[in-house]
């Protein structure tokens, strides 16, 4: 049913084993080729989804940036779900980003781990459990798995790396390590567990630091969120937790397959953090050389021009020196009255006009 996620992994496992594997000092059926088959694996997968990480960090960011909008358009819109969620698609679009990238790149990795935990069980199908076939050691040894030939199978089953099998846990029944019995020595639960409690703990620490580089990146107002510090505690704590507690129920490939991707993921997280980061510093420093260009230079004179044309626009005078012509006499003072004319001085009502000569 799932054989679209099965042939890829199986294919892209299949070539780096076949890389690997032409190295004169390791060979084919080395533990060390597969081991590196199964982190180059990791390595492909993250490096096709490395912009997509890229812009998950972006909108990351970008949604702690808007999270005071954010909560003010979900208290103002808490009664109208409907309209809450068309102004919250505004706000996205006005900003241009998606909150589905930023789940992107942990969706894409979760079906190549599927895929790689039933390509890995798929070497060794002798088991009668949960989806397993329940093959004799001949069969099993005699059947294909996917890209994988017989010839591959068998070099799988005689692949060891420091005594155990790859694909080989802790927890495995012994009816299954017997499935080994062909292709050298039955591997023993000590065996499995010198190569496999190492890898747990590597997975656990670097689950815990990476998740610890993450939360330190939050801002405060997000830190603050009552819902982003319950999950931050489980990712800090539980989920590193969760790797040693579910260690013993996981193959050695997949306990590789964890370490490789923390590995990854703590390198390529500081450095997209760190071209971020540059990138606003720059951004930032260019907008404070926009100000200073725009701002006068010092000693020289404030254009005042500009300043009296506001201010006789702001109180709707005209500067025409026409208007402004005539006495002031003329126009009535504030309490509605005429102004009186100067001691001595003759009436001025007449102004303006010429006065009447009397007749003889």
């Amino acid at each position: 049913m799932l054989d679209f996620i099965y042939y890829p992994v199986s294919g892209i496992l299949w070539v780096w084993h076949k890389i690997f594997g032409a190295i004169p000092f390791l060979g084919p059926d080395s533990g060390v080729t597969w081991a590196l088959s199964v982190v180059f694996l990791v390595f492909t997968l993250r490096a096709v989804l490395y912009k997509p990480f890229v812009k998950q960090v972006r909108t990351t960011r970008q949604m702690q940036e808007l999270q005071p909008q954010i909560k003010a358009l979900q208290k103002k819109y808490s009664g109208d779900r409907q309209r809450q969620a068309v102004e919250m698609q505004k706000l996205q679009k006005e900003h241009g980003f998606n909150p589905i990238m930023g789940c992107l790149p942990v969706l894409a990795q979760a079906p190549v781990f599927i895929g790689l935990f039933h390509v890995l069980r798929s070497f060794n199908r002798t088991g009668t459990g949960f989806g397993q076939l329940g093959m004799s050691v001949e069969a099993n040894a005699n059947t294909p798995n996917y890209f994988f030939s017989v010839e591959d199978v068998q070099s799988f089953l005689s692949a060891r790396l420091f005594g155990a099998p790859i694909s080989a846990w802790i927890t495995m029944p012994k009816e299954q390590l017997d499935a080994f019995a062909a292709y050298g020595p039955i591997p023993t639960v000590l065996n499995i567990a010198v190569v496999a409690v190492p890898l747990m703990v590597i997975a656990s620490i670097a689950t815990h630091f990476n998740s610890r580089a993450s939360v330190g990146r939050q801002s405060p107002e997000a830190a603050a969120n009552p819902q982003s510090a319950i999950m931050n505690k489980l990712a800090l704590w539980v989920f590193p937790l969760g790797v040693l507690v579910g260690g013993p129920f996981l193959p050695i490939a997949i306990l590789l397959y964890w370490v490789s991707n923390n590995i990854w993921t703590y390198g390529q997280q500081h450095i997209v953090f760190r071209r971020i980061d540059q990138e606003e510093e720059e951004k930032k420093q260019a907008a404070i050389a926009r100000r200073a260009d725009n701002a006068p230079k010092p000693g020289a004179r404030p254009d005042l021009t500009k300043k009296k044309k506001s201010a006789t626009a702001t109180d709707g005078s005209s500067s025409d020196p026409e208007i402004i012509e005539g006495d002031v006499s003329d126009q009535p003072s504030g309490d509605g009255s005429a102004s009186k004319p100067k001691p001595g001085a003759r009436p001025q009502s007449n102004r303006g006009k010429s006065p009447k000569r009397k007749r003889r």
